[in-house]
């Protein structure tokens, strides 16, 4: 299939460009050009600017594809400059957990439903998190022209490839005796890791589904687990203060993702129980290779 993924040049996107290319897709990769990647003849590439209509408009004028995958788009003004611009049969949005309020435990799909509420366009400033990538899919539900599209959701990814290092944030904070606020220390919470992000985004491009579909790791984990492993491994105690560096977690309430229907279309996902530690392990590693 002709594959055009917006994005993909670094986090989860590059294991799902790469799983894509494994898969013996065509792939075309949109970007604005500042990022250089890997992938060498191995796709092609379009310079764009996704928040520029006009932009999105030149760049893919007479051009068709099977599939779209855009891990850019973030709020309902982004949405609907690609389907503006796009000519595809399916079309994969890459949305998030956040849609669900509130999250709880065993959170389903359909407990946010794009095709209801009022659509509001806007653009990524104008309101919370949340509520643009809500937004965002209403603008899909409400006016996509394509009937075949995908709203992929996830809650926190995590991997060695995190430029957001909220995770490490934690093992930094222990090891170095930095002062920390933490808001939800006993919450148990879900993620999922870095590359089965992009294999199951990857994975969806073949499968004749349509709709909202969650992603995440089987299990979940509270921050005061990976506070006592922190401390167990490096004997050092977590300095908790209510005028402390807030973490970069608060906030979220106790949840875990239902992915019954990721599961019914054959994908499988790991047990986070079985990889956390080894991914703490190298944050702590790093941590004591500055010293």
């Amino acid at each position: 299939m002709k594959v055009l993924v917006i994005g993909g040049t670094r986090f989860f996107g590059i294991p799902m460009v790469n799983a894509l290319l494994e898969n013996g897709h065509d792939v075309t990769v949109a970007t604005r050009g500042n990022a250089k990647d890997n992938y060498g003849d191995s796709i092609h590439r379009i310079i764009l600017d996704h928040s520029d209509p006009q932009s999105m408009k030149n760049a893919l004028a007479d051009l068709h594809f099977d599939v779209v995958i855009d891990k850019i788009a973030y709020c309902s003004n982004d949405i609907k400059y690609v389907l503006d611009a796009v000519s595809c049969e399916r079309f994969i949005h890459m949305s998030s957990t956040a849609v669900y309020s509130p999250l709880h435990f065993d959170t389903k799909e359909e407990e946010f439903d794009g095709t209801k509420g009022e659509l509001i366009w806007c653009n990524r400033e104008d309101f919370s998190y949340d509520e643009v990538k809500r937004q965002a899919e209403r603008a899909i539900c409400q006016t996509s022209p394509i009937n075949n599209w995908v709203a992929v959701r996830y809650p926190f990814v995590i991997g060695t490839d995190d430029y957001t290092k909220r995770l490490m944030f934690y093992v930094e904070h222990v090891m170095k005796a930095i002062p920390m606020h933490i808001d939800n220390i006993d919450c148990q919470m879900g993620f999922i890791r870095s590359d089965e992000a992009g294999r199951f985004l990857a994975f969806l491009a073949e499968q004749d589904y349509r709709g909202a579909v969650n992603g995440c790791s089987t299990g979940t984990i509270s921050i005061k687990e990976i506070l006592d492993y922190i401390e167990k491994k490096t004997k050092k105690k977590a300095v908790l203060s209510a005028t402390g560096d807030a973490a970069p977690y608060n906030g979220t309430p106790a949840y875990s993702i239902s992915t019954l229907k990721a599961e019914n279309l054959g994908f499988s996902f790991t047990n986070l129980q079985d990889w956390i530690y080894d991914l703490i392990d190298y944050y702590m590693n790093l941590i004591s290779d500055e010293k």
